[in-house]
């Protein structure tokens, strides 16, 4: 056990870069995966039904594939019909698409909740298209989405971890480099483990302030 503690902290540089990894790809794909949520959201909450509903479809099918699956269609199956990514931006893509349809969904369902009477008064002082997304809806949905933003914050994580199929140098490989050289399993994924809790904990604090904001525009 002192042993496996005493190698890990020898090889924390390792772990410290597959941190770095995992940090740039949750921040980068949850920024992308947002800004493409409220994008798809808008469609979804369009008055033109063909539209609405085809974008629901996409959707709805994105919901339902495993992210592994995603993973390797993207890193595997894009190469064969001309579109060839290396290992990090693919796992970067398939973040940023599987979770847009999550962060679409979070983004219209507290849409809907928004009393119409704000967006009716936006409008009759003359906000429309894009003034009326980024100065009246938006600001009000993000407030109110801090928690369920934060818990897919969460969950794009932990899915950095399934990167480690294709060979995106993040924590979870890093801590499988260490202990498949080293054969210290216990001491590696205990110490992938409680960084991943700090990543977490950080994340949980950040909705905090959030709603502490939220609540002081009420």
């Amino acid at each position: 056990m002192t042993r496996g503690i005493e190698t890990v902290w020898e090889h924390s540089d390792r772990l410290l870069y597959g941190l770095m990894n995992t940090i740039m790809l949750s921040v980068v794909g949850a920024i992308l995966a947002l800004a493409l949520g409220a994008l798809v959201a808008i469609v979804l909450m369009s008055s033109k039904p063909a539209l609405r509903l085809g974008m629901q479809a996409l959707v709805d099918l994105m919901r339902c594939v495993p992210f592994l699956m995603l993973v390797y269609l993207v890193y595997y199956g894009l190469p064969t019909i001309g579109i060839d990514f290396d290992n990090w931006t693919s796992g970067l893509a398939a973040l940023v698409v599987y979770n847009t349809a999550y962060m679409a969904e979070i983004l219209r369902g507290i849409w809907m909740g928004l009393p119409r009477e704000t967006i009716e008064a936006a409008t009759a002082y003359g906000y429309h298209g894009p003034r009326l997304y980024t100065r009246i809806i938006f600001p009000q949905i993000f407030l109110a989405a801090g928690p369920m933003l934060g818990n897919q914050l969460i969950q794009i994580i932990k899915d950095t971890s399934f990167l480690t199929i294709i060979a995106v140098p993040e924590l979870t490989q890093a801590a499988s480099g260490i202990q498949a050289q080293y054969f210290v399993p216990f001491a590696a994924f205990v110490a992938a483990i409680l960084i991943y809790w700090a990543l977490c904990a950080c994340v949980e604090f950040g909705v905090v302030l959030i709603e502490k904001v939220a609540e002081a525009r009420r």
